[in-house]
């Protein structure tokens, strides 16, 4: 199976990671390591026949020197997505908000001209139908966070119940307290565990005195942020990205990756971006002349493989991005710090 195929293939519940070789006469070659068991190399007599229990034991989202080359590791996420049950007048800026932060959405609404609205205000997808009815066909995972705001607190109940026993990383849900404490009985007397329904994020949001829609989404997802980034931070291909990727009719493109990061650069380690032949970019590694650069530069590598059906073959690069340049500061868009960009030719 090729690289991508099994990436799109594996368990979501499990703990996966992606190791990929930087430098040195190995690199690109890559392990993918599921549930704490080896599952694939790209060469199974090359870097990690010999180095895979050292890359395993190396810090996630470092640079890692290993058999003298550096050795990129990551945690893989899924796509992070956002379901939000009801698609009331609070939820338009929440999917706005939402979208700005790379989350995917969907908005569930038994109101076929709010999910219309949900849609305008750019959800991915819009599902009409009863609440129970819909979240059956979710399956959530790991990285699916549930935000339930619907109108009333039978159809909170209807919405809880349905979500509370599947995988996510945050369920919260709007209401006063005694609307809340309504709720929580219902759970209580369907069997749901005190620890299950104690989990739940709600009243909703953080405490900002939040009064408008506006206020209310910030506060909503804030509180989503914080969730998000205290748990062990995951990467991975974006959804975007791996469908031009899988695409038999793409041709050849440059995947680039930050590998390290120094200073207040905006994007973590692991963030990707997709440079195409025809100048398509997809994705972000954080805008501004950082990306910018990389982009001039994957372009012109694009422009001069002389082999296009061999461009796999092309060696990797590590492109060092310095924003606190004098060119940089000169041009206003200075951010500060510095990135290290793993160029890939895929």
């Amino acid at each position: 199976m090729s690289f991508y195929d099994v990436i799109s293939e594996l368990n979501i519940n499990l703990e996966n990671r992606l190791f990929t070789v930087c430098d040195g006469t190995h690199a690109g070659e890559k392990m993918i390591v599921s549930g704490g068991k080896l599952v694939w190399m790209s060469d199974e007599e090359g870097f990690f026949s010999v180095h895979a229990s050292e890359a395993i034991s190396a810090e996630d989202g470092k640079l890692t020197v290993i058999g003298g080359s550096r050795v990129f590791a990551e945690l893989l996420g899924n796509e992070k997505k956002v379901v939000i049950c009801g698609a009331g007048h609070v939820s338009m800026p929440v999917i706005e908000i939402a979208k700005m932060l790379g989350f995917r959405v969907t908005a569930i609404d038994d109101r076929e001209q709010f999910v219309q609205n949900a849609l305008e205000h750019g959800a991915d997808e819009g599902i009409c139908s009863g609440f129970e009815e819909a979240l059956a066909g979710i399956t959530g995972d790991p990285d699916t966070f549930f935000i339930i705001v619907t109108r009333g607190h039978m159809s909170d109940s209807e919405c809880l119940l349905s979500i509370v026993n599947k995988p996510h990383a945050y369920v919260g849900m709007i209401g006063s307290r005694r609307k809340v404490g309504l709720v929580k009985q219902m759970l209580a007397d369907n069997g749901i565990p005190k620890d299950v329904i104690d989990s739940v994020h709600t009243p909703i949001g953080l405490d900002i005195g939040a009064e408008t829609p506006e206020e209310i989404a910030v506060a909503i997802l804030a509180e989503i942020i914080e969730v998000k980034n205290k748990t062990r931070k995951s990467t991975g291909i974006p959804a975007d990205i791996m469908k031009v990727l899988m695409s038999d009719e793409r041709g050849p493109a440059v995947l680039a990756t930050i590998v390290s990061k120094q200073g207040s650069s905006p994007r973590a380690a692991g963030t990707r971006m997709l440079v195409e032949e025809d100048g398509v970019i997809t994705g972000t590694i954080g805008g501004g002349c950082a990306e910018a650069t990389v982009i001039i530069y994957a372009s012109e590598v694009l422009m001069n493989l002389e082999n296009k059906e061999k461009h796999e073959a092309v060696n990797p690069v590590i492109m060092h991005v310095d924003m606190t340049g004098k060119d940089v500061a000169e041009s206003g868009m200075i951010c500060g710090g510095a990135i290290e960009v793993l160029l890939e030719v895929v």
